[in-house]
């Protein structure tokens, strides 16, 4: 019966005005709320509808908006002088917009600044439930349950990124102490985030740059849908992460071992059939918003490498300048990932044992990456190639390599140029046994047509070789005659001839005089 009556006694919407003056004082945004609620047996004031107010140099539309606002409250100071003691905040389903500026400063950065700012002499005691000393928010929980984080750059043209199923809880939240946090989240795309740890005190002025250590786990991260690389970089992958991130408010250190299923790393490229995994550590430096990658160990199997480098999100687009070095890495473990890095072999052809060294740079931006740098292979096979049959249109190569199926790669040495318009092979040299030593150069175009001019030194040096051509595409290569480099070399031989024909003519009239 009392819980019936009380409710009527206690006209709590008359402290609305009260309430939304405090919130907005403590964070530092407009709040409004709705009509508000009773209910005595769970102690606690509702309204159906609240909204608090965006930064204006971010966007004009609310910050946060939720369909149900419930405020656990003290029923003893309420009853008996009206005065609301908020204990605990809960936002049903709210959706919440974060953006990011130009500079790198998201949306959020200046709530609660004005309050963290206050500080109240010692003595002073907290005057009521919610409020620390000085105006500060503190509150024995503060949590959203179901929400929606729309993630995205203000004043960009581009579709903010939707993480559904948010569900953030704070207890003991104090903006001028740490306080425990857990939080969870569906990225777009699917899959799943969290990450459970404690942050604070708030940093006045920036909430950007409050220190917290948290350990983050994802899972099943569509790396495309979820927004974390463009489309247009032909990048794709389901990744999951295990690890710790810690921050002082003015750098950021992560680091844990993310796993990559299905990775593509170029537009012509395909999905890889082994996982790729890595094991990291990054500097992300909170102000200048650049990354450093101090430690990245790839491992594909056996066969492993180094990336290190910077990622600069200051500017937009992102900016690379990165490097990653391998030695001896065995082709047998690397074989089913060259798909992903678009790199064709011939139809019904695989390369077996070998070993491949890599010293690459991969710079640019993240949309339209450069990956250039030196390549060398030795003692490997390319079983299912029948080089013979490819040379039969070459007669001064005709019958070399013949009736064989595979073809031996004694040693092969090149430097490569890997971009959106072309892959660019130069300075090749390549030792096939049964052959000799191949060398020149040329290019792939983005849908794998072939333009290479070669030479085929078949005697060590002491001749002027074979020239001839690659043309066809990456799956079906052609090995033609090269007229043009033919023609020019029976003319320097023409010259060359009629140069020593008349140096000797000159000889046997200096003899004869």
């Amino acid at each position: 019966m009392i819980g019936l009556i009380l409710p009527r006694m206690v006209n709590v919407d008359k402290l609305r005005p009260k309430l939304e003056s405090e919130l907005t004082a403590a964070i530092g945004r407009q709040v409004k709320v709705d009509s508000l609620s009773l209910s005595i047996f769970s102690g606690s004031v509702s309204a159906d509808n609240i909204s608090i107010a965006d930064d204006p140099a971010f966007s004009t539309e609310p910050f946060v908006t939720a369909k149900s606002f419930q405020a656990a409250v003290e029923i003893t100071p309420l009853i008996f002088s009206k005065s609301l003691h908020v204990t605990g905040i809960t936002l049903e389903e709210p959706q919440i917009l974060l953006l990011r500026g130009a500079s790198g400063t998201w949306n959020f950065s200046s709530i609660g600044g004005s309050a963290a700012k206050q500080s109240a002499p010692p003595e002073e005691p907290a005057d009521t439930a919610g409020k620390a000393p000085g105006g500060a928010l503190s509150i024995d929980k503060l949590s959203i349950s179901q929400g929606r984080f729309l993630v995205g750059t203000a004043n960009g043209a581009a579709k903010p990124q939707i993480y559904d199923k948010v569900n953030l809880e704070m207890t003991d939240f104090s903006a001028t102490a740490q306080f425990p946090f857990t939080l969870t989240a569906a990225p777009p795309g699917g899959g799943e985030f969290s990450l459970k740890g404690k942050g604070g005190p708030i940093s006045a002025g920036n909430t950007g740059a409050t220190p917290f250590e948290a350990a983050m786990t994802i899972r099943n991260l569509d790396l495309t849908a979820s927004g974390f690389v463009a489309p247009s970089s032909g990048v794709q992958g389901v990744v999951d992460f295990e690890g710790g991130i810690n921050s002082d408010g003015q750098q950021a250190t992560a680091s844990g071992t993310l796993k990559a299923d299905k990775l593509k790393l170029a537009v012509k490229g395909a999905p890889s059939k082994r996982t790729i995994s890595v094991t990291f550590s990054v500097d992300h430096n909170l102000k200048t918003h650049t990354l450093t990658l101090t430690q990245g160990d790839v491992a594909i199997g056996k066969a492993t490498a180094r990336l290190t480098g910077t990622y600069d999100s200051q500017r937009e687009p992102t900016v690379l300048n990165m490097k990653i070095d391998g030695s001896d890495m065995p082709l047998d473990e690397l074989g089913a990932v060259l798909p992903a890095l678009g790199v064709v072999l011939p139809s019904g052809t695989k390369l077996q044992g070998g070993a491949l060294s890599v010293a690459l740079a991969i710079t640019g931006q993240t949309h339209n990456p450069i990956i250039s740098g030196t390549i060398r292979m030795s003692n490997s096979k390319l079983d299912g190639f029948d080089l013979g049959s490819k040379l039969s249109a070459i007669p001064a190569l005709s019958g070399k390599n013949s009736g064989s199926k595979n073809t031996t790669i004694q040693n092969l040495s090149t430097t490569v140029r890997i971009a959106a318009e072309s892959t660019a092979a130069n300075a090749i040299n390549l030792t096939i046994p049964t052959l000799g030593v191949v060398t020149g150069g040329g290019a792939i175009s983005p849908s794998g047509a072939l333009n290479f001019d070669m030479n085929a030194d078949l005697n060590a040096g002491k001749g002027n070789g074979v020239p001839f051509a690659i043309e066809g595409t990456t799956a079906d290569p052609k090995f033609v005659p090269n007229v043009r480099a033919i023609a020019g070399n029976i003319a320097q031989q023409a010259i060359t001839g009629k140069v020593a024909e008349g140096r000797e003519e000159r000889k046997a009239v200096r003899r004869r005089n």
